[in-house]
């Protein structure tokens, strides 16, 4: 990139960090987890869903979105973040993480369907280039579904299982990372880690809620420590139900899941009796405080 484009890609990446923290409050809803291809439409008729809920989306977008999702970021500061769609295996991908920080964005994911385990050491350059950009990550865990089952694939349930993100949360400490799927069905794996993992937290899209909608106090079972002091559980005093931040998992511009997901999401929390204050954190505070924090991050960088 010549030098000049460079700098415009830099101003413009500073310019969306300053006005997302110009933004006049906190807004009501944060979705982590929403994929973007660059399909014709979606984002106008998600900009009107946002809009009606106060929220915000966090756009997983491929090469092919990015064009587009760049001119909604920068249109819409208050209503898009975009995380860059790579694949680990590329041999190019430190140049693409490069390309997606230099158009603004702020992650990578969805990381899935890797030759090799998450915590394969093979892949740590790539996490070293995403923790000095303050890059958040959101990895998919759990059994990974299977379009085209007549065709050969080298995919593994095994490779990302939830406890692959265990040694990355712990070797890269300021790195923020969000599990997709709460490692379904490996659920009570996936609250164990969050518990000792401050850095780590996990979105329940997907099949879970569908599959357990007779069962949602469940979750309680997993997520056991609230109120509880002890030297085996975290200090900080959190409801356990925090570990988890909201997310659709809209593909293919399906955005009636985003619906879907949502009520899933309060009919849950509501049988398991989740305090409405820890509920908001799980609905946008959470997310809110990291995406102010990484703001701060990237904008000493440029000082």
């Amino acid at each position: 990139m010549k030098p000049f484009h460079r700098l415009g890609a830099l101003l413009f990446t500073f310019s969306v960090v300053i006005s997302a923290l110009a933004q006049a409050g906190t807004p009501r809803l944060i979705d982590v987890h929403i994929h973007y291809n660059g399909e014709p439409g979606v984002l106008e008729k998600l900009l009107v869903k946002l809009n009606a809920v106060d929220g915000m989306a966090i756009l997983l977008t491929t090469p092919q979105g990015l064009p587009e999702a760049t001119r909604f970021i920068r249109e819409h500061p208050d209503r898009f973040v975009g995380f860059g769609d790579v694949k680990l295996d590329d041999v190019n991908v430190l140049d693409e993480i490069d390309r997606f920080h230099q158009a603004g964005f702020r992650g990578l994911g969805e990381i899935t369907s890797t030759l090799k385990n998450y915590d394969d050491r093979s892949y740590w350059p790539i996490y070293d280039r995403a923790d000095r950009y303050h890059m958040l990550l959101l990895f998919h865990t759990g059994i990974v579904n299977r379009l085209h089952p007549e065709q050969p694939a080298d995919i593994s349930f095994d490779r990302s299982r939830v406890t692959r993100l265990d040694l990355i949360a712990r070797h890269w400490p300021k790195l923020t990372i969000i599990g997709a799927h709460l490692g379904n069905p490996d659920y009570a794996e996936a609250a164990e880690i969050g518990r000792w993992d401050p850095n780590l937290y996990f979105d329940v899209s997907g099949t879970t809620l569908l599959k357990k909608k007779n069962d949602y106090r469940f979750f309680q079972s997993i997520f056991w420590w609230s109120g509880l002091v002890s030297p085996h559980t975290p200090k900080n005093g959190a409801n356990a139900f925090e570990k988890l931040v909201f997310g659709s998992d809209v593909f293919n511009g399906e955005l009636d899941e985003f619906d879907g997901a949502l009520s899933r999401y309060h009919a849950m929390l509501d049988a398991c009796e989740v305090p409405q204050k820890s509920q908001e954190e799980i609905f946008s505070g959470t997310m809110w405080n990291i995406l102010q924090q990484q703001a701060r991050e990237m904008a000493a960088d440029r000082q």
